[in-house]
């Protein structure tokens, strides 16, 4: 856990915010407003988020998310983005017209485009990925056990020794579980790379990790407990010079920090659509497959939607070419409808100002926590160097399972990790710093209670 000055590692940032390093999506400078003084009183602090919010050229978007006007605090968007209002127009002129109207022909008039239409969206705004390469699938474990699965299977084929799955034992546990069963599954084994909690994947433990044993590697990119932002075009290098086929975790990252997938010269990758891409509850998944892979990799779901002819009904499974191979059932269509607002939203703004947006917040968070939190006992478990941090800040204490719950009754949602952790997601388009110091306040408040203190 770093112990670096907090004001020298993350001053607080105005409408400039920085440009981010389009190699690695970090930022690494965000221009600082004004010092912050080690100690403030509440009213100095809420001058500065008053300045920040004045500041902040993003500020305009926050009406048009669904609950934004009122005083609930929400901390969670990297777990469930609040709706766009325009979403809630499209679900429901969707049920009535297309769906209520048009029937079963709407199938052939755009359903079963749509899948490739948004993904090709989510790769221009959210992954930096030409068109063809990006498809919405099922859920992200599904779509994750398809990848590591066909990636594994290739790496095998083309060389029969490369028979181990690299992954961090603090990667998420879907992640984790996956590739053990993948392993058992097709008799491979698992390499573990041990990490710091505070931290994620460096460069010198991927490369102590791999060899020529290697098949896949799989990686998070923003790591879902402690914000640690992976330098994805480092780490891909390290593991194609071993040989490996590399499949990124993206689901804390895609609409958060920028994501260059053709140019860091990514294989596979996987990312959630219910976070900062606001689809709704269970919305399903993207898949990303590089172009040079597709035609080598067979996905192990054969199902009809994934065939070269869907609706020829053929005694024999014959995989599409492209990105519709990596389909197995019908489409969800109404779960991949309200993303597509948000897409255009993001496309609209611009990765780079979102990113800029998502540096200031955990930087006024995590000055707000060292000057509240801080002499309560909490401390931060996310990286301070804001070039090493994506959009959440987790801070640990030991009452934090209680204090979320008690926050959770009080209209001020952050989620909890263990051990000790309650993480603050802040969703750059929809999160004000006023509402970030409001909840941060909150959780004094309850860490005291809590704590007795």
């Amino acid at each position: 856990m770093t112990t670096a000055d907090p004001a020298a590692a993350s001053g607080p940032a105005s409408s400039g915010f920085g440009a981010h390093d389009e190699r690695s999506g970090r930022v690494p400078h965000a221009p600082a407003v004004r010092d912050a003084p080690q100690t403030r009183d509440h009213a100095d602090l809420g001058a500065e988020a008053a300045a920040l919010d004045a500041a902040d050229p993003l500020r305009i978007h926050r009406d048009a998310f669904v609950g934004a006007e009122t005083s609930l605090v929400y901390f969670d968007g990297n777990s469930l983005g609040r709706p766009l209002r325009a979403s809630i127009e499209r679900l429901t002129a969707f049920a009535r017209g297309e769906w209520g109207g048009r029937l079963i022909r709407g199938w052939d008039e755009s359903w079963m485009q749509l899948p490739f239409d948004i993904g090709d969206a989510v790769g221009r705004a959210a992954i930096g990925a030409a068109s063809g390469q990006t498809v919405i699938g099922d859920s992200t474990t599904v779509l994750l056990y398809k990848m590591v699965r066909a990636a594994f299977d290739a790496a095998v084929a083309a060389d029969p020794s490369r028979v181990e799955i690299v992954v961090d034992r603090d990667n998420f546990p879907t992640d984790r579980y996956l590739v053990d069963g993948i392993a058992a599954e097709r008799g491979g084994r698992v390499r573990w790379i041990d990490v710091d909690l505070a931290g994620g994947v460096s460069d010198e433990a991927l490369r102590a990790a791999v060899g020529s044993e290697t098949a896949v590697v799989l990686l998070s990119h923003v790591a879902y407990r402690s914000g640690y932002l992976a330098d994805a075009a480092a780490l891909t290098r390290i593991a194609h010079d071993a040989g490996a086929l590399v499949v990124w975790d993206l689901c804390h990252s895609a609409g958060s920090v920028p994501v260059e997938a053709d140019a860091w010269d990514f294989d596979l990758a996987v990312g959630c659509t219910y976070k900062y891409l606001n689809g709704g509850p269970g919305s399903p998944a993207f898949a990303y497959v590089a172009a040079r892979l597709q035609d080598r990799l067979a996905q192990p779901i054969q199902g009809w939607m994934g065939t070269a002819d869907v609706f020829a009904m053929g005694p024999e499974y014959r995989p599409a070419e492209g990105m519709r191979r990596f389909l197995s059932g019908t489409p969800p269509i109404v779960g991949m409808l309200a993303m597509q607002d948000t897409l255009a939203l993001i496309e609209q703004v611009g990765i780079a100002a979102i990113r800029a947006k998502s540096i200031a917040l955990t930087d006024f968070a995590i000055r707000v926590a060292d000057e509240l939190l801080a002499p309560l006992g909490v401390v931060v478990a996310s990286p301070r160097d804001r070039a090493a941090r994506g959009g959440h800040v987790t801070l640990s204490h030991p009452a934090m399972r209680a204090v979320t719950a008690r926050l959770w009754a009080q209209d001020v949602i952050p989620d909890y990790r263990d051990p000790g952790g309650l993480r603050i997601g802040l969703s750059p388009l929809s999160t004000s710093f006023a509402e970030t110091l409001a909840g941060l306040q909150a959780v004094e408040a309850a860490v005291r209670a809590e704590s007795g203190r």
